[in-house]
């Protein structure tokens, strides 16, 4: 199925890098002006935007720290005031502080919470209000994980984070549907990136990589694909639903 984007304006948090760069190009491949949300790396948003104007598309590299509200707002109004409209919105950044819970740090608890939940909500709510001025619908997508899942040990901020997240995109969903904007969640499974290598070696992601019933880590290009879908008008009867895109990661837990 080709998906066809052209003449939506997509916003992507935390895409400079990762999954939230795959989705950025994949989306602007499929026609959809982006603005690259990025925290750091800057060098690297730009090179986003290089690869989606290659692809014929425009493209708004905007540094904010989505736990800042009024960042974010800002960053709604800048996108709106170059394309003149917000069609899509991708809550993709993250932060994370792996910790043992008797030896958690309130201060890393307190940032994982403010950037992956607090952040995620900002850029749902403030987006959902400039698409209702709007009056078009819309889409939003949370990148959440199967640890809202999988209580994997060390993670204890990230995994509330991201089970908070699935249940706000839910409760978002059932709100929104008179105004026709539609909210889901992709739950990626082990995917390689370079924020998963933060915590893990070559040698054991390789070893993780055997015990996924796919044989091998997600991509940002499989989050992608799936996230450009979801975002489409092909997707437009679904709402308020949670897709694992992990390869079989979760069936492990059957």
């Amino acid at each position: 199925m080709n998906i066809d984007l052209t003449g939506k304006v997509a916003l992507i948090s935390g895409a400079s890098r990762g999954i939230g760069r795959g989705i950025a190009i994949e989306m602007g491949k499929a026609g959809a002006n982006v603005t690259i949300n990025c925290r750091t790396h800057p060098d690297e948003a730009e090179e986003v935007a290089e690869e989606i104007r290659k692809a014929g598309s425009d493209a708004l590299v905007y540094p904010a720290d989505v736990s800042d509200r009024n960042a974010v707002d800002e960053m709604v109004n800048a996108t709106v005031e170059k394309f003149g409209h917000l069609d899509i919105a991708v809550s993709n950044a993250y932060y994370s502080k792996r910790q043992p819970f008797l030896d958690l740090e309130l201060d890393g608890a307190r940032q994982t919470l403010d950037v992956t939940f607090w952040g995620a909500f900002h850029i749902a709510q403030a987006s959902a209000q400039q698409m209702v001025k709007q009056g078009n619908g819309g889409a939003i997508l949370f990148i959440s994980s199967v640890l809202s899942q999988i209580p994997m040990k060390t993670s204890l901020p990230y995994n509330a984070a991201k089970a908070g997240i699935n249940q706000m995109s839910a409760t978002i969903a059932n709100e929104l549907t008179e105004h026709r904007i539609r909210s889901n969640v992709i739950t990626p499974g082990y995917i390689d990136t370079p924020g998963e290598r933060q915590f893990a070696t070559d040698e054991q992601i390789k070893a993780a990589a055997k015990n996924i019933p796919w044989q091998r880590l997600g991509t940002p290009e499989d989050i992608a694909k799936s996230a450009t879908f979801l975002c489409s008008d092909a997707a437009d009867y679904i709402t308020g639903t949670i897709l694992n895109v992990d390869g079989g990661y979760c069936l492990k837990l059957g």
